[in-house]
């Protein structure tokens, strides 16, 4: 999109009750509808990799149903995202459910074809295991990234039954690639018993840091944010959100359930605090709407992804009127 083109925005809901026709991302046109995009909203329906409840394959179109109630203005940033930059939706990257290692290369390659047409990528899962795939095609592009990690759980376990990809397992697999800069590593929403002492030493020596949801309940989410921002200066930054990351009351359609998550709100507080960042690209993973109630989870995730997305158009804009 050239920058005297004018995106094409959500369908009009003065026009169309959102509650009518196909449920895109924030109801903005496909992106066969547009030709190519800024940011690509794409769905990665897969859980093979899951370890305890699955669901998450259902993840993505239900957050794209609760996402309809999303607006074109974000005051929180000051910024109408869809507006500053062609966003569209890139519907599902069709994966193969009975094979890890396929699915892994699947999710690799689509993400290999969006991110070279220019697009920065905004996925939904799926499991955590899609991580990895997206991590290696970012790092292609732009070198090793920066990551943030919102979790309860740390994701740097070495196999689940020997298994190398798991959704418990992605981030070790990239810092053993050397996909990431291991000097701006973090975790942030950690919580809940481990299998020992060893999991936090070795997660130590990959490079990772650590912000507790006692943490950020302490702290307040302005200065983890602030903390944050230090960490990663001007560097490519890939963002990986596990709703679960958020405590149950407040996302219970998860697979992995922590007690003493953060709420919602410190959630988007934080991601707000990083919108000076330079985000390359990001993911909303684990959403199982199966164990939903009420929408709370896939709702939480939809205003989690538009928040994700603003800070993409933003940059966008801002690059383009230099």
């Amino acid at each position: 999109m050239s920058s005297n083109e004018t995106p094409r925005g959500p369908v009009d809901s003065s026009r169309v009750p959102r509650y009518a026709g196909p449920a895109t991302f924030a109801r903005l046109p496909r992106l066969d509808e547009v030709g190519r995009a800024d940011v690509a909203v794409v769905g990665v329906p897969f859980d093979s990799g899951v370890s305890y409840r699955p669901g998450a394959r259902f993840g993505g179109n239900a957050i794209r149903e609760a996402s309809r109630l999303l607006r074109p203005y974000n005051p929180a940033q000051d910024a109408s995202p869809f507006a500053l930059a062609q966003v569209a939706d890139g519907g599902d990257i069709a994966v193969n459910p009975f094979n890890i290692n396929e699915a892994v290369e699947t999710v690799e390659a689509a993400a290999d074809d969006l991110l070279g047409t220019g697009a920065r990528l905004m996925t939904l899962g799926g499991d955590h295991t899609i991580a990895l795939p997206l991590l290696r095609s970012v790092a292609r592009k732009h070198g090793p990234v920066a990551l943030l990690h919102f979790d309860a759980h740390l994701d740097t376990w070495d196999t689940y039954f020997g298994a190398e990809y798991t959704h418990g397992t992605p981030f070790r697999r990239a810092v053993e690639e050397g996909i990431l800069d291991t000097s701006a590593l973090s975790h942030v929403g950690t919580r809940g018993p481990l299998y020992g002492k060893q999991d936090l030493t070795d997660d130590e020596k990959m490079g990772f840091g650590i912000v507790t949801s006692a943490d950020v309940y302490r702290r307040g989410a302005d200065e983890v944010a602030d903390q944050l921002r230090q960490r990663i200066g001007d560097r490519p930054l890939y963002i990986s959100i596990d709703i679960d990351c958020l405590d149950p009351a407040h996302a219970p359609g998860t697979g992995t359930p922590e007690a003493g998550g953060m709420t919602s709100r410190e959630l988007l507080e934080i991601l707000r605090g990083l919108a000076s960042c330079n985000l390359v690209s990001a993911d909303v993973v684990e959403v199982a709407p199966a164990y939903d109630h009420a929408e709370i989870t896939s709702v939480a995730a939809s205003h989690t992804a538009y928040e994700l997305t603003t800070i993409m158009s933003r940059q966008i804009a801002e690059a383009r009127a230099k």
